[in-house]
């Protein structure tokens, strides 16, 4: 059993949570403001807007060390929603891994949205939720973790392919906001 701390108490950190309970995991939330809390997780989830990423790393570093920290954020312009906010060649992933190095850094649940987390499903598919990562293990817990909770996970490669997650993420919230799909919709991966 894993013990993981969501840091984030919105839509993403709730959903999480209760799927982390589903699997049989303890949770514990933690408001992004509330610096005094420790986290004590193995995995902590960011489960922050892209903008409070730097401001959690500034207040939690050190405790973040030695963790496995998982990036859910999506880098869009969310004043324009026209997009990403990270150089071309990088990810909020490798920004998060840079300046968190003695942390095990993977990015998952970016492209889902809170609702298929808590219903498990996509079009009548199971929610998958895609995993990148430079460390294995750290990703094999992780996928442990969501396929205890009875959704799919799927190691899409190494933790360069945050950007093209956080492309794919930015579509599916473009598409939403602009009502071309529902906010409980998005993309399945069949096998």
């Amino acid at each position: 059993m894993a013990h993981i701390s969501i840091i984030g108490t919105g839509n993403m950190g709730q959903a999480i949570s209760g799927l982390v309970a589903k699997g049989g995991n303890s949770v514990e939330l933690v408001n992004s403001s509330d610096a005094a809390k420790e986290v004590t997780g193995d995995i902590v989830v960011l489960a922050v807007p892209y903008p409070s990423v730097a401001q959690v790393i500034a207040q939690r570093g050190p405790q973040l060390a030695g963790k496995i920290v998982v990036d859910i954020t999506n880098p869009l312009n969310f004043e324009t929603f026209d997009s990403l906010t990270v150089p071309a060649d990088s990810s909020a992933a490798a920004e998060i891994a840079a300046a968190l190095p003695q942390s095990r850094v993977v990015k998952a649940f970016n492209t889902n949205f809170a609702g298929t987390l808590q219903g498990g499903s996509v079009g009548g598919q199971t929610t998958t939720v895609l995993i990148a990562g430079d460390d294995g293990d750290a990703k094999a817990l992780l996928a442990g973790v969501v396929s205890a909770a009875g959704l799919r996970a799927v190691d899409v490669g190494g933790l360069q392919r945050a950007r093209e997650l956080e492309a794919l993420g930015f579509l599916q919230i473009t598409l939403a906001a602009g009502e071309k799909i529902s906010w409980t919709g998005g993309f399945a991966v069949v096998q």
